[in-house]
């Protein structure tokens, strides 16, 4: 029997198109990751800004790129997206749209501050309107069950405590306020949720385990957001949200041996933007503690973080051409 939120897969005719997925925008995420990663890490080390401009290229054009397609595919195939919308697990990827914006507006404020403020005014209202559109989706009518929690749920959360990391200094204080209580709020609520769902439920199906990294994301981007309503300051809270990415960084650790047995899938970006987020928190923790230690930590992460979303762009171009990609679930 075919689920009512299954994707419509056609027939084998259909034009690929329509299987065009959602979670591809999890890659403009990594790549905004690495750019803002590799940005601090050039003001740490003292290098040119040669390599942050550079992957702030490739984020541009990755999301040029797949909003071009995603966007085609809405004219298309509406039917298609409403079917996303409606699917447990997809829904939730919506706000990667809003998210990506976010995070080109903060790696472009240093080179062009007027178009980064532009872009994050969109990005911070397309974020309320889909925080608001995926949470009554997750209360309306429709029953939701607990094999179809995963991590990917907090994809809405995360989305919203990046708003302060460029809206503070554009000036939008209180509108950053607004964005960061939501996200913590709904961080600890649906850690709650996945938690449960992880301990006394059936385990999360192969293609979803690599969505466990995200569980990294929320506590990291938190304190760089922290940061920016403290006005930089360590207190306890920016320790506390540093020291518990670190604390679920090792609990994913602890199940890599298992993230490497399986295939390549979408689900695989997820690892990419969670990890960019703690590197950068270590080395911003690092500098302001004057940690040496922590500095190197994050320094590991990224080299980690360019291993990572390099492999993964190339197994996707791979994909691509070997049509893996756009193809029914």
């Amino acid at each position: 029997m075919t689920h009512s939120s299954e994707i419509p897969s056609g027939d084998a005719a259909a034009p690929r198109l329509v299987h065009f997925p959602i979670p591809l925008f999890a890659s403009v995420m990594g790549f905004a990751g690495l750019t803002l990663v590799l940005h601090q890490a050039e003001l740490v080390f003292g290098w040119g800004h040669w390599g942050s401009t550079l992957c702030l290229a490739l984020t541009i054009f990755d999301f040029v790129l797949v909003g071009f397609f995603y966007v085609l595919k809405a004219l298309r195939h509406p039917g298609a997206v409403v079917a996303e919308w409606r699917h447990p697990v997809r829904l939730a990827f919506f706000p990667a749209i809003s998210i990506s914006l976010l995070l080109i507006a903060t790696a472009l404020r240093p080179h062009a501050s007027g178009l980064a403020e532009f872009i994050w005014l969109i990005g911070a209202i397309a974020q309320g309107a889909l925080t608001l559109a995926v949470i009554s989706g997750w209360i309306g009518k429709r029953a939701f069950q607990p094999m179809h929690i995963s991590p990917a749920w907090f994809v809405p959360a995360v989305g919203n405590v990046v708003v302060p990391v460029a809206g503070v200094g554009f000036g939008y204080t209180e509108v950053s306020w607004l964005f960061f209580a939501t996200g913590m709020l709904f961080w600890i609520l649906l850690l709650t949720l996945v938690l449960n769902r992880l301990i006394f439920h059936d385990p999360l199906p192969a293609r979803l385990l690599p969505t466990l990294v995200i569980l990294i994301a929320p506590p990291a981007v938190g304190f760089l957001a922290w940061l920016q309503l403290n006005g930089g300051e360590i207190d306890a809270l920016a320790r506390m949200l540093f020291y518990g990415a670190v604390l679920f960084a090792a609990i994913v650790c602890t199940q890599m041996p298992g993230f490497l047995r399986l295939p390549f899938a979408l689900s695989w970006w997820a690892l990419s933007f969670p990890v960019a987020a703690l590197s950068l928190a270590a080395l911003r923790y690092g500098t302001l503690i004057q940690q040496p230690g922590i500095v190197m930590f994050g320094a590991v992460g990224v080299a980690l973080v360019v291993v990572i979303v390099v492999a993964l762009t190339v197994r996707t171009i791979r994909a691509v051409f070997a049509g893996q990609i756009c193809v029914p679930e």
